[in-house]
């Protein structure tokens, strides 16, 4: 029996021609106790849609019904959990849930109020923190505050609206299961907003994309027998062949070739604080060990005294080598970065790129952060150009507009060159940061979690992007990241770190796929599972700040 329907529901914003359309000719139907995710890209609609279900908004053209009633505003019946917490600061874990339980059940008397607030706060596994204020709880905590306030109205639908996506990796798995366990508990109606394919299949009897044009697409139903267990979905065929089976589907509606190659690059050369006669002389004659990190430490002062945050890293990297760089939060990923990029003072050993000891910061090792740092007032191809004029002090200005122009093209900003960097969305900016890397011509390409503060889409997006670019460049790049997929899709090998203090190199896996690499053809690969199932099972090894028996240390060679 149907709880839910939208019949033929149109929704837009603005007026004339500024009008856009956001959902059109929406048809669906969420059965009694059903747990469907609505999967997409950012800018699709997905959280005006679970707006026209909470009652928060209301559709242009159709009918959003529960129960065959119309829905004309919020109701208890329907529980929300938003994307960010929206806590009371000066409440506590049990305040801010009993503030919604005393809203919904006023009748019920102070000690009963009191005893189902707590009974959801213990469901969510917060009962330690119920005098904790918001303030002291961690990411994670705080949104199973709100999924606790959420659940304590004991709504018949619980709404969920990309709730896991501002936590990091574990937590965000963590959550997941929590919240899978909570609907196989009391087998609530559930709608998941997500971008995550993963989590999807994980939580949801129906995964129903919607499509970058507003309208949805033909649902996936998931057989996959419950409870269901993330570390034996990798060996499991029927989430292996929905995962690859999902993700073309996404990556044909979402993801379009955006590359006009109109500019062709210019012969010129980069100067980069290397005498002409150095660079000569060394030109072609370093290929292995062309960047080496020798015996590598990072120490701290602290007022207790040196912490030793790196130690021991030993990695030999031969020229054109992709590095994927992991480990859990805190491992000294970044730290062993911003030393390549010579940001960061070496304590104990060296690095050396192409036969000379890293000092300083150099246009040589260009470096794409998490957050672009672009200078908000200047266009994208302003941005971009500040680089360019500085390596290429010798080419003509044509040539320099040239390079600039070269690069935005090929990240796809095509008709966005001229935009202020503050008018373009996240994703955009993120492009800007790559082509500026790349315009720079560099030696040494590092990139700390370039597409951390994305949405899981967009990141697919930006790794075409990105595999694009560095397929006609080959240029030595290293990329700090959490996701493993991620590291696989990218790299010639996977470095794995142990957890820190004291983190150095705990496995290295050599990732023998073809080239060049798209996901859908990764996901149809015979090997692929198995090198996710090994870089999986070192980080499980290591998850929550453990630290195992050391292991004998990884040969410090470059890959033949």
């Amino acid at each position: 029996m149907s709880i839910l329907k939208f019949t033929n529901v149109n929704k837009g914003y603005g007026q004339g021609l500024s009008r856009t359309e956001v959902l059109k000719d929406i048809n669906l139907e969420v059965a009694e106790s059903e747990f469907v995710a609505i999967l997409g890209f950012s800018g699709t609609g997905k959280t005006t849609l679970i707006n026209l279900i909470a009652g928060l908004e209301t559709p242009d053209h159709g009918a959003v019904t529960f129960k065959g009633q119309g829905i004309t505003g919020p109701g208890p019946e329907r529980g929300l959990v938003f994307q960010s917490y929206s806590l009371m600061p000066w409440l506590t874990v049990k305040g801010n849930v009993s503030l919604a339980v005393d809203t919904v059940f006023p009748k019920l008397s102070k000690a009963e109020r009191a005893e189902k607030a707590l009974h959801y706060i213990k469901m969510v596994g917060l009962g330690h923190a119920v005098d904790r204020r918001p303030a002291e709880l961690s990411g994670g905590m705080r949104q199973r505050v709100a999924v606790a306030r959420a659940l304590a109205m004991n709504p018949e639908v619980l709404l969920l609206d990309e709730p896991l996506s501002a936590l990091d990796a574990l937590t965000r798995a963590n959550l997941a299961d929590e919240i899978e366990a909570i609907w196989e508990a009391d087998k609530k109606t559930c709608v998941l907003i997500t971008n995550d394919v993963d989590e999807a299949i994980l939580l949801a009897d129906r995964i129903i994309p919607l499509n970058p044009d507003g309208t949805l697409g033909e649902a996936f139903t998931v057989n996959i027998p419950r409870p269901r267990d993330r570390t034996e979905m990798n060996h499991h065929d029927g989430f292996k062949r929905l995962r690859a089976e999902v993700t073309n589907y996404l990556m044909d509606v979402g993801i379009e070739a955006k590359v006009e190659g109109t500019k062709q690059l210019p012969d010129v050369t980069p100067i980069h604080g290397v005498p002409t006669a150095v660079a000569q002389a060394q030109d072609g004659l370093i290929e292995h060990r062309f960047l080496d990190f020798s015996q590598l430490h990072k120490v701290y002062p602290t007022p207790k005294g040196p912490l030793t945050v790196v130690e021991d890293f030993d990695l030999k990297i031969n020229k054109g080598e992709f590095i994927s760089l992991i480990g859990h939060s805190g491992c000294g990923k970044s730290t062993v970065l911003t030393m390549a990029a010579g940001l960061n003072e070496i304590s104990k050993g060296a690095i050396k790129l192409d036969g000379r000891h890293v000092e300083g910061a150099d246009p040589e090792r260009a470096v794409v952060f998490q957050s672009p740092n672009l200078f908000p007032w200047l266009t994208a191809k302003e941005n971009v150009a500040i680089g360019v004029d500085k390596v290429y002090p010798r080419a003509s200005q044509a040539e320099r507009q040239d390079v600039v122009e070269y690069y935005l093209e090929r990240v796809g900003l095509v008709d966005s060159m001229d935009k202020d960097a503050a008018s373009l969305s996240n994703g955009m900016k993120q492009r800007v940061g790559i082509a500026r890397a790349f315009a720079l011509s560099p030696k040494l390409l590092l990139l700390d979690e370039p597409f951390g503060m994305l949405d899981s889409l967009t990141r697919w997006e930006l790794q075409e992007v990105l595999m694009e670019v560095w397929s006609r460049t080959k240029v030595t790049t290293i990329c700090v990241t959490h996701d493993v997929d991620e590291a696989i899709l990218l790299a010639d090998r996977v470095v794995m770190m142990t957890n820190g203090p004291r983190a150095t190199i705990g496995k290295i896996t050599n990732v023998d796929l073809p080239r060049p690499r798209t996901r859908k053809a990764l996901l149809e690969h015979p090997d692929y599972y198995a090198y996710r199932q090994e870089v999986l099972d070192f980080l499980e090894e290591y998850e929550h700040g453990a630290k195992p028996t050391p292991k004998p240390k990884p040969k410090a060679i470059a890959a033949e």
